[in-house]
């Protein structure tokens, strides 16, 4: 069936079979007789709002025949009885079931052409909490969730500007999953928004499981290689507020509590929302200080093993770092054990109980530290400066950025090892020039304010500013 035809029991017939009443239990529907015409309402279990559901049930069980023996259309109907505001009327039937299945209440009604489609659904959502990264010492402790509902009220909330449009788009042929699309049309790039829009329209995909991952692989240059990120992430509605006052784009799909900030340049990483709320000095020092220390981890251990893996190559009063300690396993074997040792302990400790977890660290670090050594199948200096790379991978908010960085950092120490002096040098080169090629989403380019170059928006992308009408 492709529109509702005149015969209500007919229409009827094809909504329970293709719902699936009976056959899902979460599928609702039951008949009412208002005014003496035959009804029937339909809704998921878990989504309708049954308190709005009863008042209005209440209320056309009152009607009375003279007041609806004259109506033939059911917009007739929705515009005299329907009290719920968010009510529409369609005639296409696969539109009915897919609004059905995102939550809306279908009502028929003998007679009546139409069906009337009420928005009276609540979605089963956690409270709006602080988000588990991204957090701030000051400021603002509330951050989205898996419903886009309450993300835009949180944006509305922060903007009340009548330029602020929420677009909103189904992706997935099967899941009709929700996204939205945040701007202010006002101060929006529209070139960008239209090629952005183009790239949603063309998704072809059945079912979007993870969400914004799923979007973002989706719409992605064909560039599977390369690991940086071509997407910003964040949970915090200030964060996304502050990117849309600037002319990004907030792209929110349903499902997922993540919202993706477009376009994203490399430069936009070295941002973090615990720098807007210090005082701009203290904010440049904080934005500085991960800078370097996030470029350090990322040549500190194919740099030392440079420096040590021959004799002589280092000044007298740097001595101290080219002998390390002897152990069982060589010093290349050594630094890619911890590597990705550290990358198991992260993958336990995500699947470790809570109640546990105290007891999980220390045992981590008795095997990785003192037992290690004591083996003699590590090195102290190992330990010492794979240290420093754990510790400094957490001061990048970007968990994406932050393995983009591991990924090339063991490449370089692979590449080192093999060429030495000649290897680093050309793999230095090498994440060089796959920066510079690295496609993103849509925007002028990943290198962007540096390629092309933009004197004033490079500033501040690493200096923070002071709050101005431009700057928020």
């Amino acid at each position: 069936m492709e529109q509702l035809t005149n015969s209500y029991k007919e229409n009827v017939d094809w909504f329970n079979e293709t719902l699936g009443v009976g056959r899902s239990s979460d599928i609702v529907s039951r008949d009412y007789i208002i005014g003496n015409r035959r009804a029937r309402l339909w809704v998921i279990d878990g989504y309708g709002m049954d308190g709005t559901l009863e008042r209005m049930g209440a209320f056309w069980l009152q009607l009375m025949p003279e007041q609806v023996k004259d109506l033939t259309q059911m917009q007739e109907f929705a515009d005299r009885f329907i009290t719920f505001s968010e009510t529409n009327v369609s005639f296409d039937a696969s539109e009915i079931v897919t609004s059905v299945l995102l939550g809306k209440s279908l009502l028929l009604m003998e007679g009546l052409a139409g069906g009337a489609l009420m928005d009276a659904k609540e979605y089963p959502a956690r409270s709006v909490g602080e988000p588990p990264d991204g957090k701030v010492l000051r400021g603002s402790h509330d951050g989205f969730v898996e419903a886009v509902v309450p993300n835009m009220a949180l944006l509305r909330r922060r903007i009340r500007d009548p330029h602020l449009t929420m677009e909103g788009h189904q992706l997935g042929s099967r899941s009709h999953t929700d996204a939205v699309l945040c701007y202010l049309d006002d101060k929006v790039d529209q070139k960008l928004l239209a090629e952005l829009r183009e790239k949603l329209k063309r998704i072809d995909v059945n079912s979007l499981t993870m969400a914004q991952e799923s979007v973002a692989e989706a719409i992605r240059p064909k560039q599977w290689y390369n690991p940086f990120p071509k997407v910003r992430y964040t949970e915090r509605p200030d964060s996304a507020a502050a990117s849309i006052l600037e002319g990004n784009i907030v792209l929110m799909v349903d499902n997922s509590p993540s919202v993706m900030i477009l376009p994203t340049t490399f430069f936009d990483f070295t941002q973090e929302a615990n720098e807007f709320y210090f005082p701009p000095l203290v904010g440049t020092y904080l934005r500085i200080l991960r800078i370097i220390v996030f470029l350090i981890s990322m040549f500190i251990t194919p740099a030392w093993y440079l420096m040590v893996s021959e004799p002589g190559r280092l000044p007298e009063w740097l001595d101290f770092l080219s002998s390390p300690e002897p152990a069982s396993l060589g010093l290349l074997w050594q630094l890619l054990v911890v590597e990705f040792l550290i990358d198991v302990l992260k993958l336990a400790s995500l699947n470790t109980p809570d109640s546990l977890s105290n007891s999980f660290s220390m045992l981590g670090a008795l095997i990785l530290g003192d037992f290690a050594v004591q083996a003699g199948w590590l090195g102290p200096e190992v330990l010492v400066y794979m240290a420093f790379v754990s510790v400094a991978s957490f001061a990048q908010p970007s968990y994406e950025m932050g393995y983009a960085f591991k990924l090339l950092r063991v490449v370089l120490l692979l590449i080192t090892a093999l060429f030495d002096v000649w290897g680093f040098v050309l793999g230095c080169l090498g994440i060089l020039v796959l920066l510079a090629t690295t496609k993103p989403l849509v925007g002028k380019g990943y290198l962007y304010p540096l390629i092309p170059f933009n004197g004033k928006a490079l500033w501040r992308l690493i200096a923070r500013e002071p709050i101005s009408r431009d700057n928020t």
